[in-house]
């Protein structure tokens, strides 16, 4: 965890659990051991377009990426932009690195921990688009500060969007949504929510892929909720506590 002044907004205890589930089959193994080392983001200094890709595309950022479906489907649909992952479990991230050996994806870079460490160095008003897909809902009041639609990470995510950028939120927890929009009416002075009728949060957006974690969830009959929020050229006023 990375060392933050006492009261700052961005400091959090980590956002996860325990890190690994099953055991790697040999060859998901071999991708964490050969693949990972050569696209992992750098583990110290900044995080740009130029040091990752070499050039100044735009920047995409998915928090907590599970088994990479969304990530990988974005990254085959856009070459031309770059995208980071980060993701704390290990399982998770060798399946994602399958997709991008897979489909030959050259524009993606993972990390393999905690989003808000690689989220801290990036310029801010470098990324395009910030994705929040299915996280941990932590549904029990005492955990609420877990919960990455929280404040804190609220206003680093508004600093690294680029004005007119894009946060997409997906959830099918209804104590997760509620918080949610709530948190972000708190935010409406960095965030302009794109939603103007029901059908607009009750559909995916454009470009959107149904994950593992989407279809076991339609599956069981949860209903989930897709929220779309516009970075205004507002700057960034930063949260208290």
């Amino acid at each position: 965890m990375s060392a933050h002044k006492p009261g700052d907004p961005t400091t959090l205890n980590r956002l996860y659990g325990r890190s690994a589930g099953h055991k790697l089959r040999p060859a998901q193994q071999a991708l964490i051991d050969t693949l990972l080392p050569k696209i992992a983001v750098p583990a110290e200094g900044e995080v740009t377009a130029r040091r990752l890709f070499g050039d100044d595309r735009p920047l995409h950022f998915e928090i907590g990426f599970g088994s990479g479906e969304h990530l990988a489907y974005r990254a085959d649909l856009l070459p031309d932009h770059g995208f980071i992952g980060a993701e704390p479990f290990l399982n998770g991230v060798a399946t994602t690195l399958g997709h991008v050996r897979g489909h030959g994806l050259a524009n993606v870079r993972l990390h393999m921990g905690d989003a808000l460490d690689v989220l801290r160095r990036i310029p801010d008003g470098a990324l395009r688009f910030v994705y929040l897909l299915h996280p941990d809902p932590w549904p029990k009041a005492r955990h609420a500060k877990r919960r990455m639609a929280s404040d804190g990470p609220l206003s680093l995510i508004a600093a690294k969007l680029e004005p007119g950028g894009e946060l997409r939120i997906a959830t099918d927890h209804p104590v997760y949504l509620e918080w949610t929009l709530m948190v972000m009416q708190r935010h409406a002075r960095q965030f302009e929510w794109l939603a103007q009728k029901p059908a607009d949060f009750l559909a995916p957006p454009s470009g959107w892929i149904e994950t593992r974690y989407g279809a076991k969830s339609r599956r069981e009959g949860r209903r989930p909720y897709y929220l779309r929020y516009r970075r205004t050229a507002l700057p960034v006023v930063a949260a208290e506590g």
